[in-house]
């Protein structure tokens, strides 16, 4: 009981775990993180880091939990701008967009989305919560659009819902590598379906 009490206390920070987990993945690749590779990075039994996370897959969602929290900072002070609404929103769509193949973040969401089939309730509102945060930001930025007639008469929340649709579609293409659809493609096919559906009527 004491030696668990010392090793709890000499365990680095959770957010350095979490910061350790996804480095790994950027660097190496979803593939060669493991319990045992990543306790080795941050000084730690893969029995420790299994007595914090319980599974991979709690580590993995966590570890998304904690990208996910950074992603939504920088969308808050990107949004927050005062700045015209159309340029807000472009930047929303640059930040959801993922950089190039093998995005690191894209490929931990899609393979804790995968894993998803399997998870419990708990873990499906934490998956529900990610989401549910990306859409209200989306729906209110569209209805301050609607409001200042910058944008059409859309449905705020009906055009979120379609617009991150196809976000996530081109995103999947983007983080796999599907030619023809690289980062610089998908914005310009994103940009003209937001000109086509938001430019108010002359």
């Amino acid at each position: 009981m004491a030696g668990q009490a010392r090793a709890r206390k000499n365990a680095p920070p959770r957010e350095d775990v979490l910061a350790a987990a996804m480095e790994m993945i950027a660097e190496r690749g979803l593939e060669e993180l493991t319990m045992a590779a990543l306790g080795r990075a941050v000084g730690m039994s893969s029995g420790h880091l299994l007595y914090y996370f319980r599974t991979k897959d709690e580590l993995l969602l966590r570890t998304l939990e904690w990208s996910e929290g950074r992603l939504g900072a920088e969308r808050g002070r990107l949004l927050a701008r005062p700045a015209p609404a159309r340029e807000r929103l472009d930047a929303y769509v640059e930040l959801y967009v993922p950089d190039a193949v093998g995005d690191p973040h894209w490929t931990l969401w899609l393979e804790v989305w995968n894993r998803s089939l399997n998870a419990d309730e708990e873990g499906r509102d934490r998956q529900a919560a990610i989401e549910g945060a990306w859409h209200r930001d989306l729906v209110a930025l569209l209805a301050e659009g609607v409001s200042r007639g910058e944008f059409g008469a859309v449905d705020p929340d009906r055009f979120a819902s379609r617009l991150r649709a196809l976000l996530d579609g081109f995103s999947i293409h983007v983080a796999i590598g599907l030619r023809g659809t690289g980062r610089d493609q998908v914005l310009v096919h994103v940009r003209e379906f937001l000109d086509a559906a938001l430019t108010p009527d002359a």
